[in-house]
């Protein structure tokens, strides 16, 4: 595996932490508030979104890349 490829898998990996953490906890927080049971909830979505999200960011990400390539020259 070259480096480039790795580069995108562990940019994959850690933006999916961050946006799929953030907007998780916001999303619940919003329409759920903050209850004992809060954390947990959370962790469980987290995770849930985290292998949705993954896998998008390496399949849609060089296409949606291109894209912007294109559009800005």
């Amino acid at each position: 595996m070259n480096t480039q490829v790795k580069r995108k898998i562990a940019f994959a990996l850690l933006m999916g932490i961050v946006t799929t953490g953030i907007i998780s906890f916001a999303i619940l927080a919003l329409n759920v508030g903050f209850s004992e049971t809060f954390a947990l909830t959370w962790l469980r979505s987290w995770g849930i979104g985290y292998v949705i999200v993954v896998p998008v960011i390496l399949v849609v990400g060089p296409w949606l890349q291109a894209q912007v390539n294109r559009m800005i020259q």
